[in-house]
């Protein structure tokens, strides 16, 4: 039975998921130095579900079952690539400071997106704010004056691996997927990404694996172990045994520490424009995705919390 509030342990562990998401964006950076985006996020979920697969036959889980819900995985698990897809040609354009915040207005497309699809979930009064404060958040990152046609090409494209990253989560909990073990979930977005990305890595014409040096290595086992199998399990975990709608408002502070690593380790300029517009962007993350309050109706004190069938990257 799980717990109903965040212990220590908790919000240990959702620091340390905060901080290697916020990294991630930085380690990709590194490896594009050898390896061409689409191959790179092709070979990080060939591994990943190599590594899910030994998994599951560890836990007992079958890999190869027909669960009822197949095409709807499939359209997850397209939607999941076109969203990695864009989140590495986005970083070959972009600073990884700006692919971060505009790739973190994915969970304003989910509010958005269950709203209209998801019935008995509608936006609240908080939510709504939470919107406006994200999207004034984005004007003022695109109107900093110290970015180029390039830059804007990467912020593009970011938003864009947002909006898919958003329909992926909308058409897990519209679905049946909603009822499937979290490993099967996951396990039909990295197969069917392992299989497209390197497939139009190859159509593209992409260079490929052109330099195996130690950071590029590192960073793609960083990606691999640490990322795509390792956190995204442990984020599972604690859906599991924790109310699911506490742990989603830690949210904010992965745009914080990607755009803090950004700084410290790829020497990103910063402008006091765009950390106002992280702020709003970050608050506008915490309103969407807090907890309502407790609404008493006769006597009986009764809380709704919601559900998380994607995992935050």
């Amino acid at each position: 039975m799980g717990n109903k509030t965040l212990d220590k342990l908790a919000m240990g562990l959702l620091l340390g998921l905060c901080m290697i998401w916020g990294l991630q964006q930085v380690a990709i950076k590194f490896a594009l130095e050898g390896i061409s985006p689409m191959m790179q996020a092709g070979l990080r979920s060939v591994g990943a579900t190599i590594l899910l697969c030994l998994w599951m036959r560890w836990k007992g889980i079958r890999v190869f079952e027909r669960d009822g819900t197949e095409w709807w995985g499939i359209l997850a698990g397209l939607l999941f690539t076109a969203e990695f897809l864009f989140i590495y040609w986005a970083l070959e354009h972009t600073t990884t400071a700006r692919g971060t915040v505009f790739l973190y207005t994915s969970p304003f497309i989910v509010a958005l997106g269950v709203h209209l699809f998801v019935p008995g979930e509608k936006l609240r009064l908080l939510q709504v704010i939470g919107l406006l404060c994200a999207f004034g958040g984005i004007v003022l990152a695109f109107g900093d004056n110290s970015t180029d046609a390039d830059t804007w090409l990467g912020d593009m494209m970011a938003l864009l691996a947002a909006l898919f990253w958003g329909a992926t989560t909308v058409v897990i909990k519209a679905s049946p997927q909603r009822t499937l073990r979290a490993e099967r979930v996951l396990l039909y977005q990295l197969a069917l990404s392992a299989l497209v990305l390197p497939i139009l890595s190859l159509g593209f014409g992409e260079a490929g694996v052109t330099a195996l040096t130690t950071p590029v290595v590192l960073s793609m086992l960083f990606q691999t172990l640490i990322v795509a199998f390792a956190s995204y399990l442990t984020w599972f975990w604690m859906i599991h045994h924790y109310p699911a709608s506490q742990i989603a408002s830690f949210g904010f502070c992965t745009p914080l520490f990607g755009v803090m690593f950004s700084f410290l380790i790829l020497d990103e300029v910063i402008t006091p424009l765009f950390i106002v517009a992280l702020a709003l962007v970050a608050l506008g993350i915490f309103l969407v995705t807090k907890a309502p309050g407790k609404k008493v109706n006769k006597g009986v004190a009764k809380v709704s919390s919601g559900s998380f069938e994607k995992v935050d990257k």
